[in-house]
């Protein structure tokens, strides 16, 4: 059984039987359970050769007060489940939001686990963002381990909303157990969607998508379409000055500095499909102001730098993560697995800050609408935070001056005469002259660059002239 936020006041109940009890009903309520909620099922048949088959059952509790524990159970007429509690979150969004992240947890060597359990029952998280790679695998031995995966975070799915995206060991018969057992919300089958809690918009992507395209370039295409819309919308004056927090997370990261994965090198997400290079993520994260991206796949953790293009743009030598230039990436997907942990190349990346192969997680907490505060659960070290740092952002917006500025000064003159542009200029290009002549740069402090261009046809004339200001300094 696992819980999901539709809005902020309305949760929806999954679980499974394997038979068809006709109906599918939730009792609940505040101490007592006095209200009833009915829903629906929907056969589930695994791809595998058994053919095996179970019902999935899902009921939506609505309009629940905030801020407020309530009591449940599940079932029908013919059994019930035990009894599980939640807490719905406060009205609005001024308020703490508690979140654990990790990602690659299987029912063998889930490290992490008990910890997760542990906190979740003593009511420390709001939210739980599982980023992809259950069970290793959920379709194997005709879905058994996925049957044995999710009775395995019932103690934890049952009390806390469970947010999930899929990863590649989901991918069997096209994410068919992953699509079947959880129940995100929107109407993309759980593949991508997003959701509001407390000041911050969480958007939830498929990278696999990227990966496995026997499935069709239509719902990559659908996603891509769907992101520039939903990241639009958050960024409407009227929902980022509610919302300014906007975290997107998804599977397999744009930036890893692994020694035994390959997709460290490829990473479609961030540069887009080979070849044609179509459906780039980077620059959508530039383009709406994300704040945070989280990533699981590598079974490691690693916090990078704000880093845009592979280029690093802290917001101050002293303070990295006090108004950066660009996003702060998270790979965070050392919970545990069969797999084990995943080494690190040995000298790493300017980007890569902290890199760690303990097993653990992460826990998250968006403090106001300026403060996120993030840090490391070490489970080896029973427990040690091993990584924290605060994000503090003063506004939320469109990073601006994520490239260098480019110059081309080649009109000296030469006894090859001069060169001709294309009649239409490219949409980078600001000014153009064919003119002769030369450029004079001055340097006035640290913050301040002037730049002139000479028209020597017009004896001397300035005929281009711009500031170049830079109120941070960057890490390169």
């Amino acid at each position: 059984m696992h819980k999901i936020i539709s809005k902020t006041n309305d949760i929806v109940v999954t679980w499974s039987t394997f038979n068809d009890t006709i109906e599918s009903r939730a009792q609940y309520g505040v101490n007592e359970m006095d209200k009833e909620a009915l829903g629906h099922s929907k056969l589930f048949t695994d791809g595998g050769p058994e053919k095996r088959s179970q019902w999935i059952h899902r009921v939506l509790l609505k309009d629940l007060k905030h801020d407020t524990r309530y009591v449940y159970h599940v079932g029908s007429e013919y059994g019930w489940s035990e009894d599980f509690w939640f807490k719905t979150p406060p009205a609005g969004e001024d308020w703490v939001v508690r979140a654990a992240i990790f990602g690659d947890m299987g029912n063998k060597n889930a490290h992490s686990l008990s910890y997760l359990q542990d906190e979740a029952q003593r009511g420390h998280f709001d939210v739980v963002l599982h980023v992809g790679d259950f069970a290793y695998d959920m379709h194997d031995e005709g879905a058994r381990v996925g049957d044995q995966f999710m009775r395995q975070i019932q103690p934890l799915a049952a009390h806390v909303p469970y947010m999930a995206c899929p990863g590649n060991h989901e991918e069997a018969y096209n994410f068919s157990n992953y699509r079947a057992r959880f129940s995100m919300p929107g109407a993309h089958e759980s593949l991508y969607y997003s959701f509001d809690l407390g000041p911050v918009h969480f958007v939830s992507i498929s990278t696999e998508l990227y990966y496995f395209l026997q499935y069709g370039l239509k719902v990559l295409e659908g996603q891509f379409r769907w992101l520039q819309r939903d990241l639009a919308e958050a960024n409407k004056e009227k929902n980022r000055s509610k919302r300014p927090w906007v975290v997107l997370f998804g599977h397999r990261p744009m930036y890893c500095s692994n020694s035994d994965d390959i997709d460290c090198s490829f990473e479609y997400t961030r540069r887009g499909l080979p070849i044609f290079g179509a459906y780039g993520l980077e620059p959508l994260l530039k383009e709406y102001g994300v704040d945070l991206v989280i990533w699981a796949h590598e079974h490691s953790y690693e916090r990078l730098w704000p880093v845009y293009d592979e280029k690093v743009y802290n917001g101050s030598l002293e303070q990295p993560y006090t108004n950066p230039g660009a996003p702060v990436h998270i790979v965070t997907g050392s919970a545990g697995c069969q797999e084990r942990t995943d080494p690190f190349k040995p000298n790493p990346p300017s980007w890569s800050a902290f890199r760690s192969t303990d097993y653990g997680y992460t826990r998250f907490r968006a403090h106001n609408r300026t403060h996120l505060y993030m840090e490391q659960v070490d489970v080896d070290l029973k427990g040690e935070v091993i990584d924290s740092f605060w994000l503090v952002k003063d506004h939320h917006r469109t990073y601006e001056g994520l490239a260098p500025v480019h110059l081309i000064t080649g009109s000296a003159g030469c006894q090859e005469g001069r060169d001709h542009f294309k009649r239409n200029p490219n949409k980078w290009s600001a000014f153009r002259s064919q003119d002769y002549g030369y450029t004079r740069f001055k340097t006035f402090n640290r913050t301040h660059i002037s730049i002139e261009q000479v028209s020597v046809d017009l004896g001397g004339q300035v005929i281009d002239k711009f500031w170049l200001i830079k109120d941070r300094q960057l890490k390169n």
